[in-house]
């Protein structure tokens, strides 16, 4: 999460698990003053992650969506970091939809020069605050689910980028299965994308290995590197490294 204090952290868990919640009920279960509430709800509703009205808050994320972003989100920031480091002054990349691909913009800070393609609306408030990174996003369809813009409108925008490196997310990864997603439109536009950058590069924790998703994406081999965890179990390790693929672990 974008840098959350562990009470927003429990505040946003209980505003997903409730649907709506009162700051009364928030301040009781938390043991906090109503005071040290809409404070902390001021801050989740600056970051985006809230709505707030009339002495209550709801997520401003689609519940399913934010359950996504709210696991394993140290393994995801380690992830992203080494992948951000891939990244030079002045390239060209593109960043599909995806909780831990999105974290990849949250550590550009510091280069220059760098143009990024994507159909992710969470980079956006990475942007606000980077002037030295240029975004553009594809337009489409939104699934709030993803919070990504799909659809032909998508897949024609992105034929007209190339770029350096396409980093992509998938909802999981095995040796039998390549990488997939639950989302049919969600597998032809990391597709497109891919096919558009010189590199591929898949960012998933080590929680997706061995989950199959509904749609195929792509075969294993058909990427170039796949940045994960250390949790990663060691069979897969040698699986992946003797199909000459590139594993970047994160510690």
């Amino acid at each position: 999460m974008v840098g959350m204090s562990q009470r927003e952290q429990e505040i946003l868990s209980l505003v997903i698990s409730e649907g709506e919640i009162a700051v009364s009920v928030l301040s009781d279960r938390l043991g906090v003053s109503a005071v040290t509430i809409r404070s902390d709800l001021r801050s989740l509703e600056a970051k985006g992650m809230i709505i707030r009205s009339h002495g209550s808050a709801m997520a401003a994320y689609n519940p399913y969506f934010l359950e996504k972003q709210n696991s394993n989100t140290e393994y995801k920031n380690r992830i992203a970091q080494i992948a951000a480091s891939m990244v030079h002054d002045g390239e060209k990349i593109m960043v599909t939809n995806g909780t831990t691909s999105a974290l990849i913009a949250k550590y550009l800070y510091g280069k220059r020069d760098i143009q990024i393609v994507t159909n992710s609306t969470l980079l956006l408030p990475y942007m606000r605050t980077n002037p030295n990174v240029s975004l553009t996003v594809v337009g489409g369809e939104f699934r709030p689910s993803a919070e990504a813009l799909v659809g032909p409108i998508a897949l024609s925008q992105l034929e007209h980028y190339h770029v350096g490196i396409t980093f992509a997310g998938t909802d999981g990864f095995s040796i039998t299965h390549g990488f997939t997603t639950h989302l049919t439109e969600n597998a032809e536009i990391v597709r497109r994308m891919c096919a558009q950058g010189t590199r591929r590069i898949i960012v998933a924790d080590s929680s997706k290995f061995d989950q199959v998703g509904f749609v195929r994406i792509f075969n294993l081999n058909e990427v170039d590197a796949i940045i994960t965890d250390a949790r990663l179990i060691p069979e897969a390790r040698h699986r992946i490294e003797d199909m000459n693929i590139e594993l970047l672990i994160a510690d």
